[in-house]
């Protein structure tokens, strides 16, 4: 419980900066929205008075921490419809894609760091690191654009963008549509997870290596367990606490990335959806947009408690 007040308030805190910063930059959606020369400033002006954008900060702020507490995260002018609306549209689909990312990224990290630890020092060790690190260190729109680039337009074997095909989905049956969905996502989540499994492969090498200096492998060997055993059935199982953790703290991190990869595959996600808000200082979407990364910090950080509670019975609760 105290956790879960402690995550309202950080959520609260960072709702609340991201309000006032908008509203104090530039512009505002209906100088966005209604851009056109011609535009009379009677007609701005009576816009911004119907969706009280005239009112005095304070109170537009209070009025939507009002809204908020009611359910109501506010109404996007550019989409012409409530908040809540696109982020249903929005959400899932960038879970569907952040979801198959966070699988691919552990389960590749893990096992390059695996192979990392067991080969330390050699060609291995070093060719793998020299891989990870450097694609780990490409700026995310970049490979993306490259990805899209190469086996979406040279050699053509992936759909260029989208989730689906606009022309043929109608007509496929169940498992056509499954079978269509998981092609269109092969591009940006393979984007996804070359630019994160670096990460966690450098970090289970790290916690394999130390681990493997502690009392209880020397104990395994004298026992006469095979090095494999070892590994796997001692070393890896108390290495992977600060992979728990990281799995934890990637759940808002692939959604910062996966921001431009959204934005380039047209993957109608939280990523899209954000950068178009940007585009037309649409206040409430980009609010709210923050305020479910931010939730999605505090839900990683309780599940990587939870999980490493459940790894490490030293941190159980008696």
């Amino acid at each position: 419980m105290r956790r879960l007040v402690e995550g309202g308030v950080i959520i609260w805190l960072v709702a609340t900066a991201t309000f006032f910063l908008l509203h104090l930059a530039p512009g505002d959606p209906i100088t966005a929205t209604l851009n056109r020369p011609g535009t009379p400033p009677e007609v701005r002006a009576h816009w911004r008075e119907v969706y009280g954008l005239d009112r005095p900060l304070p109170e537009q702020y209070w009025r939507y921490l009002t809204s908020v507490a009611r359910g109501e995260l506010g109404f996007s002018i550019p989409h012409q419809r409530p908040v809540r609306m696109v982020l249903a549209e929005a959400v899932p689909n960038t879970l569907i894609l952040m979801g198959a990312a966070i699988v691919a990224t552990f389960a590749i990290g893990i096992v390059i760091g695996v192979i990392q630890a067991r080969h330390r020092g050699d060609a291995i060790d070093v060719g793998l690191t020299v891989g990870s690190i450097f694609f780990y260190s490409l700026p995310d729109f970049w490979l993306a654009l490259m990805m899209l680039l190469i086996f979406a337009y040279w050699l053509r074997l992936f759909p260029v963008t989208g989730m689906y095909d606009p022309v043929m989905a109608p007509y496929y049956g169940f498992w056509g549509k499954i079978a269509d969905r998981l092609w269109h996502l092969v591009l940006p989540v393979t984007t996804l997870t070359l630019l994160t499994t670096g990460g966690v492969a450098h970090l289970q090498r790290g916690a394999i290596l130390d681990a493997a200096h502690d009392d209880f492998v020397r104990t395994a060997r004298a026992k006469g367990v095979s090095e494999r055993g070892v590994v796997y059935r001692h070393i890896l199982r108390n290495a992977l606490r600060p992979i728990i953790t990281l799995f934890g703290l990637s759940l808002p991190a692939l959604l910062a990335g996966s921001v431009f990869v959204e934005k380039i595959f047209s993957w109608p996600g939280m990523g899209m959806v954000t950068v178009d808000a940007i585009g037309t200082r649409d206040y409430p979407l980009l609010t709210a947009a923050v305020i479910v990364a931010s939730a999605l910090v505090v839900i990683g950080n309780l599940i990587a408690d939870a999980l490493g509670a459940l790894a490490d019975p030293r941190l159980r609760t008696p």
